[in-house]
């Protein structure tokens, strides 16, 4: 790892940190395929009272800004049916939920879901919601500049923790869809 995440102890690849992550999550790892290797992913523990990105840039240090993401769960409606999907943005930026997305789901309408909603669908908590382990038939929306960052910060399912991926493997999970300009 290079810095900014030498700020981390005892840093662990995730397959050997599955006691720690929520069970979708550690599904994922124990069904992991692709060019990038589970092994690569690593896993921190961070204080769960400043999961989220303001606090915790605050905490571990600001340089984390730029090699962080967040991943939202999003309610597309069409026709009246809702479908889901996440969207994984830089954490400096916003997912562009009523232009990129909609067209990309071939939505009417989205927004953010709610809360218990997100929590229940995914298996995860609130404020570390991943892209790995998500529901399957889930699209999950990548903004593409992520794919190019050596390792990006991500939730691990829990506020207490964070994973570490290579930016490449954000394209090999399941039902992800590299997107330009997610974000804005």
């Amino acid at each position: 790892m290079q810095p900014p995440f030498d700020v981390f102890t005892d840093p662990a690849p995730a397959p050997e940190r599955l006691d720690a992550l929520v069970a979708p999550v550690a599904a994922a790892f124990r069904t992991w395929t692709g060019p990038v290797p589970a092994s690569a992913v690593v896993y921190v523990d961070t204080d769960p009272a400043v999961a989220d990105t303001a606090a915790f840039v605050d905490r571990y240090g600001q340089g984390l800004l730029a090699a962080s993401a967040n991943c939202v769960v999003v309610a597309a409606k069409r026709g009246g049916e809702v479908s889901y999907a996440a969207c994984l943005v830089p954490s400096a930026a916003r997912a562009d939920v009523n232009g990129v997305v909609r067209r990309r789901l071939g939505a009417r309408k989205v927004s953010f879901a709610p809360m218990d909603t997100a929590v229940g669908l995914t298996g995860m908590e609130y404020g570390g919601i991943t892209p790995v382990g998500l529901p399957s038939d889930w699209p999950l929306l990548v903004d593409a500049s992520l794919s190019g960052i050596p390792y990006v910060l991500v939730g691990s399912g829990r506020r207490t923790g964070k994973l570490i991926l290579p930016g490449g493997a954000f394209g090999q999970l399941p039902s992800a869809e590299l997107v330009p300009d997610l974000a804005s």
